[in-house]
């Protein structure tokens, strides 16, 4: 099996924080990263010990050949291809994570919080546009075989309604205009 794609360290990141330890089930990971040649392609390699129970975890993914830099203003996981690591429903449930103690309005709120909900708003934008990239061309919704992931079939089978084109689309207007009013 080849190795799976990592089109940024922002989504390698998010992928490792999903993923329990195989003995514990803790999520919490703090990996030392280099870069490595497997299976003929330039990787990232991820390890460390788990945090509560020092099993020891690694990942290794494929580099893209188009290395897509952090930008300041923005959060990005990926190019305009669909993740290989995780599935529309998982990044649906992200922003459903990061989106879930947001206030609506940023009236009162410490600057602090402003740009922490600001910025998890953003996430939460970046994780709708990745939902969006597993619509086909010329379709109106996200394919029920688009979905390879436990949790990702499980989001879908909760509410299959929630991956029409349009109503993605219109969340991830909402999430923008809500994250502009909590950054200024």
């Amino acid at each position: 099996m080849s190795l799976l794609l990592a089109r940024t360290n922002a989504e390698a990141h998010l992928y490792m924080e999903l993923q329990p330890c195989g003995t514990c089930g803790a999520t919490e990971f703090h990996p030392r990263s280099s870069v490595v040649m497997a299976e003929g392609d330039l990787a990232s390699r991820y390890h460390g010990a788990c945090p509560n129970c020092g099993t020891e975890r690694e990942y290794t993914f494929r580099i893209p050949e188009d290395i897509i830099f952090p930008e300041a203003d923005r959060v990005r996981f990926g190019a305009d291809e669909p993740s290989e690591l995780l599935d529309p429903g998982d990044w649906l449930w992200v922003a459903d994570l990061y989106t879930r103690h947001t206030p609506a309005d940023p009236g009162g709120l410490p600057d602090a919080d402003r740009a922490r909900f600001g910025r998890d708003l953003a996430t939460a934008v970046a994780a709708i546009e990745e939902v969006l990239k597993f619509v086909p061309a010329g379709a109106d919704q996200v394919p029920p075989e688009a979905f390879f992931s436990e949790r990702g079939r499980e989001v879908y089978a909760t509410e299959p309604g929630r991956f029409r084109a349009a109503r993605l689309k219109a969340v991830e207007y909402a999430y923008r205009e809500l994250a502009e009013g909590f950054l200024g």
